[in-house]
C-alpha cells in the first residue's frame, strides 16, 4: 500500500525544514540539501546557516550558492525512455553524456526517481520536486519495479523460484524477488523480474549471484507508470489528475503544464526481445494506456508485462 501521510503536491503553508524546502522546489534532493547546508553554502534571510536544523517558509528568502531558492511550483512527473549508454547523474566524474545532456531544453530542472545504470534502458520517472522523488522512492511506497532482462546460459527455474523469500549476497539482504522464466534459448534466456526495494545494481547482482551474466536489462514499469509505447528519448508528463490519483492525493488547483514529448536524438541499434525493432510498442497482451490507469495488479510482483 502507498504510503500517502506526510506529502502533497501542493506547495505547503506552513513551516516545514530547510533542507527538505530547498529539495521540493527542484534544486538537488534532500540528502544534498543537508550537505550543501553544512559546508556553508545556504543563507537564510542573508544569513549564512550550517545546520538543518531550521524551519522556513516560503515568506524566508534563501539562496544556494549565490543564487535565489526558486519558488516551488506544484509536483509534476515525467515518463522518460532512457536509452543505454548515458548516466543518471547531473555530474559525471568521467565526463560521459547523461541523460540530463539529452532532455528537451522545455523541462524545467528535473531530478531521477532513483535510478538505472548506464548499461540498463527503459522507465526513468522524472520530477521538478525532491520531495516527490524521494517519496517514490521509498520502500514503505510500496511500489514494485518490473523488468525484462535476458540472461546467459540455462536457467534453473526452482532457483528463481526461492528468490521469493528474498536472498542474502556478500551481507547484503535483498527482499522477496518475483522472478520468472518467459523464454530459454539455447544461450540465452529472457526472464521477467520484480523487485520493490530497488537496490544499487540489485538484479544485476542477483543474477551474477545465481550464474548467469545480464546481457540486457529493460525496466517496463514502476509502480503503476508504465514505459508502453514511449519512444526510446522519449518524454512525457504524468496528467497532474492521474499522478494524484496514484497517490491517494487530491489534484493540484494550479495547471500544471502540457505533456511534453520529443523524438529521440539517436536511432537504437539494438532490436527488442526476439528480434524485432525497438519501437517502444507493448505486446498485444499489454495496455497502451496502462501508463494512464491505476493497474489492477499494482500490489503484485508475479506478473510481468512485456515491453
Amino acid at each position: 500500500m502507498t504510503d500517502k501521510t506526510g506529502f502533497t503536491l501542493d506547495a505547503p503553508d506552513g513551516p516545514e525544514r530547510i533542507a527538505k524546502h530547498i529539495a521540493r522546489a527542484g534544486v538537488c534532493s534532500r540528502r544534498e540539501a543537508e550537505a550543501r547546508i553544512t559546508a556553508g553554502r545556504v543563507t537564510v534571510n542573508g544569513e549564512l546557516i550550517t545546520s538543518p536544523a531550521l524551519n522556513v517558509s516560503a515568506a524566508d528568502s534563501i539562496t544556494v550558492d549565490g543564487k535565489p531558492l526558486p519558488p516551488r511550483e506544484p509536483a509534476r512527473l515525467w515518463r522518460y525512455h532512457k536509452p543505454r549508454g548515458l548516466v543518471v547523474s547531473s555530474r559525471d566524474e568521467k565526463d560521459r553524456q547523461t541523460i540530463f545532456d539529452s532532455l528537451p531544453p522545455s523541462l524545467p530542472r528535473v531530478l531521477s526517481v532513483g535510478r538505472l545504470d548506464i548499461d540498463s534502458e527503459g522507465l526513468l520517472l522524472l520530477t521538478n520536486d525532491g520531495g516527490l522523488a524521494r517519496h517514490l522512492e521509498l520502500p514503505s511506497t510500496g511500489w514494485s519495479r518490473k523488468y525484462r532482462v535476458r540472461v546467459q546460459g540455462h536457467v534453473d527455474p526452482e532457483a528463481l523460484g526461492a528468490l521469493a523469500d528474498g536472498i542474502t549476497i556478500d551481507g547484503i539482504r535483498y527482499g522477496k524477488i518475483s522472478a520468472r522464466l518467459d523464454r530459454q534459448m539455447p544461450s540465452n534466456a529472457w526472464l521477467n523480474i520484480a523487485i520493490r526495494e530497488g537496490k544499487n545494481r540489485e538484479v544485476r547482482r542477483i543474477m551474477e549471484h545465481l550464474g548467469h551474466q545480464v546481457s540486457r536489462l529493460i525496466r517496463v514499469s514502476y509502480g503503476p507508470f508504465q514505459l508502453g509505447d514511449l519512444e526510446q528519448g522519449g518524454v512525457e508528463l504524468v496528467k497532474p489528475r492521474i499522478l494524484a490519483d496514484q497517490l491517494g492525493l487530491a489534484a493540484p488547483d494550479t495547471p500544471t503544464g502540457t505533456a511534453t514529448a520529443r523524438k529521440p536524438n539517436r536511432k537504437s541499434a539494438r532490436g527488442r526481445p526476439g528480434g524485432r525493432a525497438a519501437s517502444g510498442k507493448p505486446s498485444s497482451g499489454a495496455s497502451r494506456h496502462a501508463n494512464h490507469r491505476r493497474s489492477p495488479s499494482r500490489n503484485k510482483t508475479d506478473r510481468t508485462g512485456r515491453r
